[in-house]
């Protein structure tokens, strides 16, 4: 078993090297959100790491609901819900009106799980705000969605697996309001060309760094109105889902 132990040396010496590269990446360029051991601060740029960190607060709630605080996110807790063994949350919120987001939720009564929000959060600063200036000069100023909470599989059917909806662990993106009254939709825009597609397609690959799974148009026709961004608690389409 000689040539296993040499595997196991090797291996451990790779990784070993690739941890040392990744802190001094982060240590040359001071972007601390590179590495995996650091906080996670919603405040910061976009890290390599950032968004298993986000995926890693389903682990701890009141971890979560602080890093939304120190971010300057207000938002009401939601009060559980349970329905049989398999639908229900405990760790929802709802964005409020006054904070660091400058988003309304339209309608306002949706309610994410902390970790979607976090996600959600980072999108606005580092993703849908840039984008918007870069292609129209305005700003985001109202995301339409299709709502979060909803007890069923995926795809609505009768049986598989459960969706990441029925945790209020994902959120369905319809279309974008701007400050200058321009509307976006993922359902009109989407294949359309000029500067609202590329908005549409920018938006979806960051929040790819943020999300752990974002389906849109280009995966199957069940998306061709929304983007689909999730924080895969069920591991309903596994790590890094980009399409």
């Amino acid at each position: 078993m000689t040539w296993v132990r040499r595997g196991l040396r090797v291996a451990i010496w790779l990784l070993v090297v690739i941890g040392i590269g990744f802190g001094l990446y982060a240590m040359l360029r001071n972007r601390p959100q590179d590495l995996p051991w650091t906080k996670l601060d919603l405040g910061e740029p976009v890290g390599v790491f950032t968004g298993r960190k986000l995926v890693g607060l389903h682990d701890n709630f009141a971890a979560c609901r602080v890093l939304l605080r120190q971010a300057g996110v207000r938002y009401t807790m939601l009060p559980p819900v349970k329905r049989g063994e398999t639908c229900g949350y405990a760790d929802s919120v709802r964005f409020e009106r006054g904070g660091s987001q400058a988003i309304d939720y339209d309608p306002r009564s949706v309610g994410v799980s902390c970790p979607v929000a976090a996600g959600l959060a980072m999108w606005e600063w580092n993703v849908l705000q840039p984008a918007a200036a870069k292609h129209f000069g305005a700003r985001v100023q109202t995301i339409e969605h299709y709502g979060s909470y909803s007890c069923r599989r995926i795809y609505g059917r009768s049986a598989g697996d459960w969706s990441e909806h029925a945790s209020a662990n994902a959120l369905d993106v319809a279309a974008f309001r701007l400050s200058d009254g321009t509307r976006i939709s993922v359902l009109k825009d989407w294949n359309g060309g000029g500067e609202k597609a590329a908005f549409l397609h920018e938006v979806r690959t960051g929040g790819c760094k943020l999300f752990a799974t974002v389906l849109s148009p280009d995966y199957n026709a069940a998306h061709r109105d929304h983007l689909h961004l999730d924080q895969a608690s069920r591991g309903e389409m596994g790590w890094r889902a980009c399409r």
